[in-house]
């Protein structure tokens, strides 16, 4: 505490009491404006996803800008964990953190595309021509590989020259379906990438 006599009080308050009132009067320095900042995500559209990275499968949260209006185009700008995701409990791994720049890679493929046998380049299909090509080939060879019975006569409805590798970051569910449409080809070669 300061010791001042009443003169020197009274110059300090008279002082402050001046300054106070040129502020109010508009003569202060700059302005000093308070108010409540904006929520970094505040008109964002949020989608919920799963990291393509490994086979732990965390939940993610995208949020994009752009609302689908007229010249708008939508863009993610920033991904968190999912809280509410019963794997990650919203944390994220170094890669699962750093996927905006997964997304906005020049190097990303938006597009199949299909290199022809003895080629070198690389050419642009539509996505319905890689389905089909994918469904063609694969009755293809299924018609001439398909195995009814066993060398010992009995039945075994087997297709043994194609295999499956199930995304690492399906779910349980996906991956028991993915299974379950696999099997009913016939075929016996199928694997989930978590165990490669």
């Amino acid at each position: 505490m300061v010791n001042m006599n009443r003169r020197q009080f009274f110059k300090v308050t008279g002082a402050s009491l001046a300054s106070s009132s040129m502020v109010l009067l508009g003569a202060a320095p700059t302005p000093a404006m308070a108010e409540v900042r904006q929520y970094k995500l505040t008109r964002m559209t949020e989608t919920r996803n799963t990291c393509p990275y490994c086979s732990v499968a965390c939940g993610v949260l995208l949020y994009s800008r752009g609302d689908g209006g007229k010249n708008a185009v939508a863009s993610v700008v920033h991904i968190e964990g999912d809280s509410d995701h019963p794997v990650n409990r919203g944390t994220l791994c170094p890669k699962g953190a750093g996927l905006v720049d997964f997304i906005h890679s020049p190097n990303r493929l938006h597009f199949p595309e299909y290199r022809a046998p003895g080629s070198d380049k690389w050419q642009r299909i539509s996505w319905d021509d890689a389905f089909k090509r994918i469904a063609r080939l694969m009755k293809d060879d299924r018609d001439a590989n398909f195995e009814t019975t066993a060398s010992d006569g009995s039945t075994v409805n087997r297709w043994l020259t194609t295999g499956m590798l199930a995304a690492s970051a399906s779910s349980n569910e996906v991956g028991y379906v993915t299974h379950k449409v696999i099997r009913s080809f016939g075929m016996l070669g199928f694997d989930n990438q978590a165990r490669v």
